[in-house]
């Protein structure tokens, strides 16, 4: 049967008729937001970059915590800046570095689900994500250790996932057998398994100051094109113990997403990353879009491409919406 028999708008003459029949609905337990820390300041700041986006003091957690709780989200993903940077990114796996006693703070004063970014960037001197040579080569194995020191050290602090972004082969792995001996069988590790070499990455480099000093990393984030080899990427975190994987960044890679939950029956995380949400804030300011309905549904998109954990700055908004 076709037209004048079946008539779709049938469906699409109300709101309550929209609601009824909607297909993809996101819910605000879905929702992590990212949040950032500085051990340099005692106030919150905020970046130009990221209008909106707080960067807060090692100080205040219940009032934090309580904020982003009364919007409706129940999880966070950490990130910290440090007081000091060094070649080997010291920082990140002191027993009282920022992220240690962000998450700390987070636990003391909250019930909120906290996930720890695991990675050297915002660590070193040198801005990239592990061990660096003379000749500007990130080596791998001997990074991995250093990864491995980080997560026993997040855990310790009482992180309730431990998400890898360095994009270092066998990460995984070394993580997995790390926190398995320290006795924490039980943290799960969110792999940062298909992260691609974007340029939408740029606004999380100011609040974070982890732009690399030299070079760019090509040599360990995932080329532009290349969608048969972020299957691998997911399979080789699958093999290696992970229990969620992640593509990031999420709008230019919806394909990549709805691949992976054609293929893999587990959680898929999927990051609308800085550049992102930059994109949106300013032609939002300039008048040129309706900033609320672009938020909804480029949100929902990514959950009906597959995603099941949606990280995300807009997260309080979204939930208040919902």
């Amino acid at each position: 049967m076709m037209y004048p028999e079946v008539r779709l708008r049938r469906l699409r003459q109300s709101q309550r008729m929209r609601d009824l029949v909607c297909e993809t609905r996101v819910s605000k337990d879905e929702l992590m937001l990212p949040m950032f820390f500085d051990a340099n300041i005692g106030e919150t700041k905020y970046t130009d970059s990221m209008p909106g986006v707080p960067t807060h003091p090692l100080s205040g957690y219940d009032a934090i915590a309580s904020g982003i709780q009364d919007s409706g989200v129940g999880s966070v993903l950490v990130f910290g800046v440090p007081s000091h940077k060094d070649p080997t990114g010291t920082g990140a796996y002191e027993e009282h570095g920022v992220v240690q006693k962000a998450i700390e703070g987070l636990k003391e004063n909250s019930d909120l689900l906290v996930a720890a970014d695991l990675c050297l960037c915002e660590y070193t001197d040198h801005g990239h994500c592990g061990v660096l040579t003379e000749d500007g080569e990130v080596l791998n194995d001997e990074t991995l250790d250093l990864y491995a020191r980080t997560a026993v050290s997040q855990a310790q602090a009482g992180a309730d996932m431990i998400a890898p972004s360095g994009m270092m082969d066998g990460e995984v792995a070394a993580i997995r057998q790390a926190l398995d001996d320290a006795g924490f069988k039980n943290v799960p590790i969110m792999g940062y398994s298909a992260k691609f070499q974007s340029a939408f990455y740029g606004p999380f480099r100011d609040i974070a100051d982890s732009a690399p000093g030299k070079g760019d990393r090509a040599g360990y984030q995932m080329a532009w094109g290349n969608a048969r080899e972020a299957m691998r990427e997911i399979e080789f975190d699958i093999a290696e113990g992970a229990d969620i994987i992640m593509v990031k960044p999420a709008l230019p890679y919806l394909d990549i997403i709805r691949m992976a939950r054609d293929r893999y029956d587990m959680p898929i995380a999927a990051y609308q990353v800085s550049g992102e949400y930059a994109m949106i804030k300013a032609a939002a300011a300039n008048g040129w879009i309706d900033e609320q309905r672009i938020m909804r549904e480029s949100i929902t998109a990514i959950k009906r491409a597959g995603a099941d954990i949606i990280i995300t700055y807009f997260a309080e908004d979204m939930a208040r919406m919902l």
